[in-house]
Formats: C-alpha cells, structure tokens, sequence
C-alpha cells in the first residue's frame, strides 16, 4: 500500500520508549541540565557538529533562545517536518537524537542525527534510541526509508551502525560543513522493506 502524503496523527505529548531509554522532547524547564551536559561535552562534541555562533553572555538570552529552540521544535513536529527528542537514561538528560527533514510525496524519507554524553558513551544507549526512532519512523509516521550520515573517521558512530547492521550506502563527497570544514560523510540507508524484516529481532533486543 503506498505510504500517505501528509504525517499521520502523532499522540502528544510525545514519549518513545527503549528497554533502557526514554525520548521525549525538550522543554523549557530542561535548559541547566542541557547547558552543563553540553558544556561539559564541548570537545568530545566539537569535531563532530556544524560551527556555531558563540553563546550570549548573558545567561538570560541563552535561556531565551533554547526555549525558543524548544518552541521551533514543537512547531516542527505538529507540522511533521521534524521530531527531536532528548535521550534519558535513569531519568537523566544523557543525550539527543532529533529525526529531521521529513519529506513525504515520493520521497517519505528522513535523516537521524544524534549526541552521546561521554560519560555515557560506549554503552549503547544511541544504539538502542535509533531501533526506538527507526520504530517511530516506520510504524507511526510511515516513512519508507530513514538515512544516517556520519564523518568517515567518526568510529564511535560509525559503530552505532555496525551494532544495528544498518546497510552502508557509500561516501557523499563534502556533504556537511562541520566545525567549520566541508566533510565527506558516509550514508547509511534503512528502508521500511528491511525494517520489517529484521523488526521482531530489533525490537527483542532494544525495546
């Protein structure tokens, strides 16, 4: 049956569940958590991210602006242009992982992005989010295909795929600007065909 071309009902507020994580998005209320995790993570996270502006001094504008972040997301997923959920292990803020660039018509396809606390890395708690967002994707908004790019020497990622045998697509050639330079990124593509294939072995392991 063809996939429809508007984003089906999605509950709200949205929370997605692992066996060992929690996904919801970000509020307001979540900033001084998210501020010293990012803080604290600035060098393990740089190398890997797209150059930003440098942060207001004033702490007041940068809660400002993250609650307008929130606001833009929560417009972003009633529209169903984009889900972002922050990754919570024990309660705890250790992370994101944000399905982004939804497009239905003829592509019903998205990109997955996602950040580690260091602390937590090595754990597969990333691992276990993308099999709860690659469920989402497929089960509930009814994509046919999720894509996740990564920087060739970008390993700790690389190895989130490696775990989940997502099919390796080939190089994209300067694809993003990342810190500043534009970097080749590998593809990996997953499509709804091979999620229902392997979903009943996906979902006894990380859901």
């Amino acid at each position: 049956m063809p996939h429809p071309s508007t984003t089906p009902s999605v509950p709200a507020p949205l929370r997605l569940y692992g066996r060992r994580v929690v996904l919801r998005p970000l509020a307001a209320r979540d900033f001084p958590t998210w501020t010293e995790l990012r803080r604290r993570n600035e060098s393990w996270l740089t190398p890997w991210e797209p150059r930003r502006p440098p942060p207001p001094l004033d702490p007041t504008l940068n809660r400002e602006a993250f609650a307008a972040r929130c606001t833009a997301r929560e417009r972003d997923a009633a529209s169903g242009a984009a889900f972002g959920f922050g990754i919570f292990v024990d309660h705890e803020l250790a992370g994101e992982i944000n399905l982004n660039h939804v497009l239905r018509g003829a592509m019903q396809g998205a990109t997955v992005g996602y950040w580690i606390d260091q602390a937590r890395a090595g754990q597969s708690f990333v691992t276990e989010a993308v099999v709860v967002v690659a469920a989402f994707a497929f089960d509930q908004l009814e994509l046919h295909r999720i894509e996740i790019c990564i920087v060739p020497r970008n390993h700790n990622s690389r190895r989130v795929m490696e775990k989940l045998e997502i099919r390796e697509e080939g190089l994209a050639q300067r694809f993003l600007e990342i810190n500043g330079v534009w970097e080749d990124h590998v593809r990996y593509g997953f499509t709804v065909e091979e999620w229902e294939a392997r979903a009943d072995e996906l979902r006894a392991r990380w859901l």
